[in-house]
């Protein structure tokens, strides 16, 4: 996911490391980032700039329905994708799906202030994997995040059209969804391409927005944000709070980043058209 080029980290004490059955997870605590999830050697998140990615994955999508109430979470397994969707006091659901339970027990040991997503009341955690779980569910979820690793290993089918489908028909009218994994325009530009192609075959709506985390890959990363419903748009906040409620629950979205996030500069724009 770096082409021909790295970042690295300052590790201070490796806190834990541990081949699960699907992947090798590591975290250690940093220098200058707290703690840190590294997956199959790809950093997942850090405790310093992890509020950019979890933040904006989350209210991109429920900011764009109008009244989300049933709420499912397909990876995610450090929890604060969670943390975030209870922050909308309409939800009075959120289920989070995750193939591997290493991620979801070292997290709670090891992250605790993403982690404390699944201790919330409105919370169910399912292990399992994220395709076969859909595929039991249609017409039964406002809102659907994919909070995936990158397209490899046990993600790989989380990229796929047949998995944008199943999002679709698990979505009630008017369902809006946001997938990780688009990536950076400076290095993934095809693979960005290819996600919006397939998701504008299913889904009425479907754009790309990013956010920037230092962390990641050129130090951003992008989501695809899609309803089924024909006249929404997602690049406009339907709900919104308080500039008081704002500044207590967030750090980094806001209305104004929302809008702004799918701003893109013109190489982008062009090769996404």
């Amino acid at each position: 996911m770096w082409p021909g080029h790295a970042m690295t980290l300052r590790v201070e004490k490796v806190l834990v490391h541990e081949k699960s059955e699907y992947q090798d997870a590591l975290i250690f605590k940093s220098t200058d980032f707290g703690n840190v999830l590294v997956l199959d050697n790809i950093i997942q998140c850090t405790e310093r700039d992890e509020f950019s990615y979890q933040e904006m994955i989350a209210h991109l999508a429920l900011n764009s329905h109008p009244n989300p109430k049933k709420v499912l979470v397909i990876g995610g397994g450090d929890g604060g994708v969670l943390r975030e969707i209870v922050k909308h006091d309409c939800v009075e659901e959120a289920t989070l799906c995750d193939i591997d339970e290493a991620v979801v027990r070292l997290s709670k040991e090891h992250l605790p202030s993403m982690a404390c997503g699944f201790d919330h009341p409105k919370s169910k955690t399912h292990i399992g994997d994220g395709v076969k779980f859909l595929n039991d569910y249609k017409n039964e979820f406002d809102v659907i995040i994919t909070d995936s690793p990158d397209p490899d290993g046990p993600a790989e089918a989380l990229f796929q059209k047949s998995y944008f489908q199943l999002l679709h028909d698990a979505l009630r009218e008017g369902g809006v969804i946001t997938t990780q994994g688009s990536e950076s325009p400076w290095l993934h530009l095809p693979l960005i391409a290819r996600l919006k192609k397939d998701c504008q075959a299913i889904f009425p709506v479907a754009e790309y927005a990013y956010t920037t985390i230092p962390t990641y890959p050129s130090g951003q990363i992008g989501f695809m944000v899609c309803s089924k419903d024909p006249k929404a748009d997602v690049k406009n906040p339907v709900r919104t709070w308080s500039k008081e409620e704002e500044d207590a629950k967030c750090r980094y979205y806001s209305a104004e980043i929302h809008k702004a996030s799918f701003v893109l500069p013109k190489f982008a724009q062009k090769a996404l058209e």
